[in-house]
């Protein structure tokens, strides 16, 4: 699950996944439950249009009943639904604006988790739902936020993501992106609560150099001295925008960069703990327990 404020880049960001899956040669569903999908923005992203199965369902049952055939087949690799907050039940569809449906959509949710939940892991598939943030009444301690569709998809759920624009990136004086933090509140395959930062440019998604840019000087791969960025001892420019160009004019450089950096972040995961139990051997602890 993906949620955030309103423009903080939720779809911007699960449209970057369906690009790389693509890369990959797997299939993706899009299920536009807003009935927003741009595709020329899409394709700006790097997305396959004439490949990518993208459903605008009437109600929120039928968007949850072509994720489970989706999954069910195993045809497809990745699913988005966009967003939970637009599955509108089919009775409150047929019914009339300001008729009451308490607790509805929380029902359907529940229901429908249940069933994809089995399936999901039987194929093998990657489903993202995108949510949208509403705020609770009178809450006068702790975090009044609160996503939409009940609390099913928060226990179901295997990664919880949350993210936010956390600032503006200027050119002079225009606005041409936001910098945005993805924290993960919740994770059941890995260690949650990490958090990462980087740019979405607006009309080209995730500013990937610029964030290999950042990683280099993190993990030393690029060496930074004041304003000046060097790679390998040559200079390859003056602040981070010349960096990026050169990184630009230079794509052999930039994969090398990215290569090294993927290498020594996987091996930071990988590494064991350095520990040892005091005053037994690792064959009596297991034997204790």
């Amino acid at each position: 699950e993906i949620y955030g404020p309103e423009s903080s880049g939720k779809t911007t960001l699960t449209l970057q996944v369906v690009a790389a899956a693509q890369r990959e040669g797997k299939t993706c569903a899009f299920i536009d439950a807003e009935h927003a999908l741009d595709p020329v923005y899409a394709r700006k992203l790097g997305v396959d249009i004439d490949n990518l199965l993208c459903s605008q369902p009437d109600t929120g049952e039928q968007a949850l009943e072509i994720c489970d055939a989706l999954a069910r087949s195993g045809a497809v690799d990745v699913i988005i639904v966009d967003s939970v907050a637009a599955l509108t039940p089919k009775a409150e569809i047929e019914g009339e604006i300001g008729d009451s449906h308490m607790g509805l959509a929380a029902r359907m949710m529940s229901q429908a988790m249940r069933k994809l939940a089995g399936n999901l892991k039987q194929s093998n598939t990657l489903l993202i739902f995108i949510n949208q943030i509403r705020m609770k009444i009178g809450v006068m301690f702790g975090n009044p936020e609160t996503t939409t569709g009940g609390n099913a998809l928060k226990f179901y759920a295997s990664v919880r993501l949350d993210i936010r624009r956390i600032g503006a990136v200027k050119e002079g004086d225009n606005v041409v992106g936001s910098e945005t933090r993805v924290k993960v509140v919740k994770n059941k395959i890995a260690a949650p609560f990490k958090q990462a930062e980087f740019q979405i440019l607006y009309g080209e998604g995730i500013n990937f150099l610029g964030e290999l840019v950042d990683l280099g000087v993190k993990e030393k791969l690029i060496e930074k001295a004041g304003a000046w960025y060097s790679y390998n001892g040559d200079k390859i420019g003056q602040g981070k925008a010349n960096a990026i160009s050169w990184l630009k004019e230079n794509p052999a450089a930039a994969k090398e960069i990215e290569k090294k950096v993927r290498e020594l972040l996987l091996n930071n995961q990988d590494s064991k703990p350095d520990f040892v139990v005091d005053g037994a051997d690792a064959e009596e602890t297991n034997e204790d327990f």
